[in-house]
């Protein structure tokens, strides 16, 4: 059986926001940053349904989004979440030589912006990445149902939450900087997506120039909701295409 230690605490991004952050150690020499999407946070169920499946192999990070959770600030949908990200990566640089991220909806496309940029991620994985912010699908009159309301009034209203800042702020395109990532990319989506419409990846992935793979998960649904009816499935697509990539280049 693993033996978890968990250090909860704050990191101060560059523009001086406060980010909270959960590092769960089991003694591996590489790590998995998860980043969240919209309106959820790093006590989300399903998320740490999904740090529980990588624990055999990998050490996890954890954390919120400014406008999130426990971290200070507005979200900007996207703007300037990047300083976040970054804050979170040089953290997992100064312990891990080798680093993986997950991110999730607008997590993922956060990650996209800010990886040509940055350096220390070895490997990426995309779930239900929007190409471009203003063309996402949602729409408040296309809620399902069973996912938006029924089961987060349950369980899956953990975490949830938002404090939101300017929706009109710049934003840059996911679609105009995937093609500068140079490390490994697996997107994973849900055919039956109801917020980002699986075109999305499909797009990302064609202009991706690293290793790339698209997987498109049958009758799935949106981001850490694949974590409810498609677990297994998703959490071996991570495990095999980390084993894959996840080393240095």
């Amino acid at each position: 059986m693993l033996t978890q230690a968990i250090l909860s605490a704050i990191l101060l991004t560059s523009d001086k926001q406060k980010i909270s952050y959960g590092h769960y150690e089991y003694g591996h020499k590489s790590v998995v940053i998860i980043a969240h999407g919209f309106f959820t946070s790093k006590e989300s169920v399903l998320l740490k349904k999904l740090k529980d499946g990588l624990s055999d192999s990998y050490d996890i990070i954890m954390f919120d989004f400014r406008g999130h959770g426990r971290s200070s600030g507005l979200f900007s949908w996207t703007t300037y979440e990047s300083h976040d990200l970054k804050a979170v990566i040089e953290h997992a640089k100064a312990r891990y030589e080798i680093i993986g991220l997950i991110g999730f909806s607008l997590g993922a496309a956060i990650s996209i912006n800010v990886l040509p940029v940055t350096q220390g991620v070895d490997s990426f994985v995309a779930v239900s990445a929007p190409s471009d912010f203003d063309k996402i699908e949602y729409h408040f009159w296309k809620l399902n149902p069973e996912e938006d309301i029924f089961y987060n009034l349950g369980e899956g209203g953990k975490g949830k939450g938002i404090r939101p800042g300017p929706f009109w702020l710049k934003k840059q395109k996911p679609i105009e900087a995937v093609d500068k990532i140079t490390v490994p990319v697996l997107y994973i989506h849900g055919d039956k997506d109801w917020v980002v419409g699986c075109n999305h990846s499909k797009k990302l992935y064609e202009k991706t120039a690293a290793k790339k793979k698209v997987a498109i998960i049958k009758n799935g649904t949106h981001a850490e909701y694949l974590m409810r009816k498609n677990a297994q499935e998703v959490i071996g697509l991570i495990k095999d295409w980390f084993i894959q990539t996840l080393r240095r280049h």
